[in-house]
């Protein structure tokens, strides 16, 4: 299953979701409804008159539908407010379970390695670096990722996790996660928060109408029982949605985490990365389990966060291991207790500290045709490029980006102009719009650090942009001006300097704005024909200085993305607001055809054959304005290898 296809598969469990969530509401109405018909007979029924007959809902028929209207409203106003309250990210779930956010620049290794792989596995994936946390009360070894979207997306890993995993285990399970950012379940995760906060709240409500009911016992006149007894059928009821929660969860999850896993053997290309840390789960004193409260979050965790109960939200630990590693033996777990023991937090730091930069892969090209396949599930290949793509940056462009001071200046210096006069002006500007202390910022980046290559910018882009999220609407605002006049200033707009102002802009908003980001739509690729003619034509045209080149590659793409149906290349007039109107309706294109028109795009720029770097990050650029997370393709230039 491809990335494209688990987007689809992301639609129909909201769909199924939705549905088992109504399912569960009508029970737990039905539920009060009955509660309401015992209690109203136990307290004035006539003898013998059962207070399930007709005559009896007949007569309570304004309280039975009064009863079904206020617990409808109850768990969907409860449902609605816990989504609001998610609305700041996949952050605020983190900091709720008591995580502490990782700094680029801290000082423990066991946290810095921990960053390290995060950013490693986001540029490999070609989405921004997400928040990382650490549970730190959190002795079990477990992680999670939530957010709607890469935008605001955070990972978080336990204390337990951080201390027992080594790096390629810990890899493995953060590459499980980021399958779970990449694929579309992060949003549905949020949305069954949701919806299974709203079912439990009766629980809620029935233990504190118990607990103050309880003095009604003491009393022996009926209506003082029938409110306890009331009570107690409210307490049922709670657990009755506790129940259709833990049902609901159930259904969803168990599939997704044994594709989950798959994707993380795919990413590493080594089962024992992901199955190691299974098997660590499966001998360590605290398991996976968590101190605080994980009912409303254990759909989420990478293991159960709870003791195996009926309707488990993860599948048989045993299981899991055996998937990713036929030949595992249960005895083969006493050779894992025996080296845990061997392992403690020291040796786990000097591990750390004593990791290398990876060997920048200079001047390769992967596979362009096959990265198609990879999106959403990039090979060990990508994971080792996207650390060499890393480790090529300048360092003290790298160490910029990191921080929240200097984030906006490593993002204009990506900017600045190798003609000198056009780069002045854009300082200029710089210090016009955001002040004298951001100039002297770029300045000096620019002095210290040479011009990135074409495969280095987005890797820088998606290293800063998380930096910018904390700042005042304000600030940003200036930010995108100065951005938009950098990128304009000389009249000659670059398509590839647009897109990245372009991705810097929708990525803020997405962030500012997590639960309106859209990932995919409803619209067929012929549907929007002319749109994808005047992505693959503005794609070739400026892949190609021949017109006729320009043509062939134009009509490469056609053939794969629309079969059949080829044109000659327009003419586009104002490419960039063809491009911005093109890309803002692509982005509602069905995953399939989204599929249908990156393949397309691949084959644009691959048909003469010549891959430039500049080429491949063009079409990943486009490919990020739909939405659709292309891995690196280029190695690095030589030139930039050592830098």
């Amino acid at each position: 299953m491809n990335f494209f296809e688990h987007q689809d598969r992301a639609r129909r469990q909201a769909r199924r979701l939705l549905v088992m969530f109504l399912l569960a509401v009508l029970a737990v109405v039905v539920a009060v409804d009955l509660a309401l018909l015992l209690v109203v007979g136990f307290s004035d029924a006539e003898a013998g008159a059962s207070p399930l007959s007709v005559r009896a809902i007949a007569a309570n028929r304004d309280l039975l539908v009064g009863g079904a209207v206020v617990t409808a409203a109850i768990v969907v106003i409860a449902s609605l407010i816990r989504i609001g309250a998610l609305r700041s990210g996949g952050g605020r779930v983190a900091r709720d379970l008591g995580g502490t956010p990782v700094e680029a620049d801290t000082r423990d290794p066991l946290r810095r390695r921990l960053h390290n792989v995060v950013e490693e596995m986001a540029l490999a994936s070609g989405v921004p670096v997400p928040e990382v946390y650490v549970l730190e009360r959190e002795p079990g070894i477990n992680a999670f990722a939530a957010g709607y979207s890469p935008a605001d997306a955070a990972i978080a890993v336990t204390r337990g996790a951080l201390e027992q995993l080594s790096r390629s285990e810990l890899q493995g399970v953060i590459a499980h996660e980021f399958s779970h950012v990449l694929n579309g379940d992060m949003r549905l995760n949020i949305r069954l928060m949701g919806a299974v906060y709203g079912i439990l709240v009766l629980s809620l409500i029935g233990r504190r109408v118990l607990r103050h009911a309880r003095f009604a016992g003491r009393s022996r006149d009926r209506g003082a029982a029938a409110i306890l007894l009331m009570a107690v059928a409210v307490t049922v009821i709670g657990y009755v949605g506790l129940f259709f929660g833990r049902w609901i969860k159930s259904a969803v999850s168990r599939q997704r985490e044994f594709l989950a896993d798959a994707s993380a053997v795919q990413f590493t290309r080594d089962p024992e990365t992901i199955g190691g840390a299974l098997k660590k789960i499966a001998v360590h004193t605290h398991a996976s389990f968590l101190v605080a409260e994980a009912e409303e979050v254990g759909h989420m965790l990478f293991g159960a966060g709870q003791p195996a109960r009926l309707l488990a939200t993860h599948p048989p630990l045993l299981e899991r291991i055996r998937r990713v590693d036929p030949a595992f033996r249960e005895e083969d777990l006493a050779e894992v207790v025996d080296r845990m023991q061997r392992t403690d937090r020291r040796a786990a730091e000097r591990e750390a500290r004593a990791e290398q930069p990876a060997a920048a892969a200079a001047g390769a090209v992967f596979d362009v045709a096959g990265v198609v396949d990879e999106i959403g599930g990039p090979g060990a290949e990508r994971l080792v490029l996207a650390a060499a793509l890393a480790a090529s940056l300048p360092a003290p462009v790298r160490s910029a980006a990191q921080s929240r001071e200097w984030a906006p200046a490593a993002l204009l210096y990506t900017l600045a102009s190798d003609d000198a006069g056009i780069r002045e002006r854009q300082l200029l500007t710089v210090a016009e719009i955001m002040g004298p202390d951001l100039e002297h910022r770029v300045r000096g980046l620019l002095g210290a650090a040479p011009r990135l290559a074409a495969e280095q910018r987005l890797p820088l882009m998606e290293i800063a942009l998380p930096a910018l999220k904390p700042f005042p609407p304000g600030l940003l605002r200036d930010l995108l001006r100065t951005i938009d006049v950098m990128v304009r200033i000389d009249g000659e707009v670059d398509v590839f300097e647009y897109l990245l102002a372009r991705q810097v802009a929708r990525y803020l908003w997405e962030a500012a704005n997590p639960h309106r980001t859209r990932m995919a739509g409803r619209r067929e690729l012929s549907d929007l024909d002319a749109e994808m003619r005047t992505v693959l034509a503005i794609v070739a045209m400026h892949g190609h200085r021949d017109r006729a080149a320009a043509q062939a590659a134009y009509e490469a793409g056609q053939a794969v993305a629309l079969p059949g149906d080829a044109t000659a290349l327009p003419e586009i007039a104002d490419w960039v607001a063809a491009l911005d109107e093109a890309l803002d309706r692509l982005d509602a294109l069905k995953p399939a055809a989204k599929e249908k028109l990156v393949q397309g795009l691949v084959r644009t720029v691959s048909a003469d054959r010549r891959l430039a770097a500049a080429e491949l990050e063009l079409m990943r650029a486009v490919c990020a304005g739909i939405h659709v997370p292309v891995p690196p393709v280029a190695g690095i230039s030589q030139s930039n290898s050592a830098a």
